[in-house]
């Protein structure tokens, strides 16, 4: 058995995107025993094109609005524990004793910010061709795509975002949509419909994903065609976005997770166990964005601080 850390944190913050790192900003503010762990950096930004929307910063990109933070982390001498994946977490009288791939750490408090990952399609040949022309994020392998013909499976916020970003690189976009609707907001919706590349098929759904050694084809259905015959797109990439799964099965045996997997949190951030807060995309708010998250995090830091002072 790993031997356990003898020192007591106040908090633990577990995520390393915007939510844990304004909690840690806050916490390191008001000069609290707190740590930041994190299996890998940047959340979000890493996966994010344009960022247009969030408050005080008028233009940006995922990757300044990194650096940003970054530069923020150190004014603030906030210190990243990177490389750290939490698999468990278990009571310890009134405390928490996080079980890591490195160490143990205990805690009297837990700061839950791990985010969200891309879901799969689950038809047959995704998991074939992942990495071989099968992609989650347009901003991280949009460029290996130049002047190739392309698909992007959704209509949400994320999809259009993705036809927006590959419009200067691929040669042509087609974009499949599983509703009647497109869902993204007006702007994207206004850029996709002015895009001369892209081809947007409605009520289609995809089906198989088909190649030799990378993607050459993509096969679909589309609802209310009479004759009920597949279709198939000539492609050489494909661009999944229909959606994000919270981070959360490490305490779904200890923590209440809705129907969708998320960390059912209430509007303080309180979760069904007293302690242990959460905060962005990992929560049942289901609203993926910056802004959001950033709140939520500073709430639950504020929250957690006077946890802690109804306890002494």
């Amino acid at each position: 058995m790993k031997k356990i850390k003898k020192h007591l944190y106040e908090t633990i913050i577990v995520g390393g995107g915007i939510a844990g790192c304004t909690a840690a900003i806050y916490a390191s503010r008001k000069r609290m025993d707190y740590l930041l762990v994190t299996e890998d950096f940047g959340g979000q930004f890493l996966e994010s094109g344009e960022v247009l929307n969030y408050p005080g910063i008028v233009q940006t990109t995922g990757a300044g609005f990194s650096n940003i933070m970054e530069r923020q982390l150190k004014f603030n001498e906030v210190k990243v524990q990177e490389g750290i994946r939490v698999e468990k977490i278990v009571r310890k009288g009134k405390n928490f004793l996080l079980q890591t791939t490195k160490k143990d750490y205990l805690t009297q408090t837990v700061i839950l910010c791990t985010g969200s990952h891309p879901k799969r399609l689950n038809v047959l040949g995704e998991e074939k061709f992942r990495g071989r022309g099968v992609t989650y994020c347009a901003i991280c392998d949009g460029p290996l795509f130049k002047g190739k013909e392309v698909a992007v499976i959704g209509g949400g916020d994320s999809a259009l975002e993705a036809v927006d970003f590959l419009g200067k690189i691929a040669k042509k976009i087609y974009l499949l949509v599983l509703e009647d609707k497109l869902k993204a907001h007006e702007y994207l919706q206004e850029r996709a419909k002015n895009n001369p590349k892209l081809k947007i098929i409605y009520n289609a759904n995809t089906t198989e994903i088909l190649g030799n050694k990378f993607v050459e084809r993509l096969r679909y259905e589309q609802k209310g065609d009479k004759r009920n015959k597949l279709k198939e797109l000539k492609v050489q990439g494909i661009f999944v976005e229909i959606g994000r799964v919270a981070n959360s099965d490490f305490v779904k045996e200890l923590i209440k997770l809705d129907e969708h997997g998320h960390i059912i949190a209430d509007c303080q951030t309180f979760t069904s166990v007293q302690g242990i807060f959460a905060a962005g995309d990992c929560s049942s708010v289901h609203e993926y964005q910056y802004v959001i998250s950033a709140g939520m995090a500073c709430t639950a830091l504020l929250k957690t601080a006077r946890y802690l002072a109804g306890r002494k």
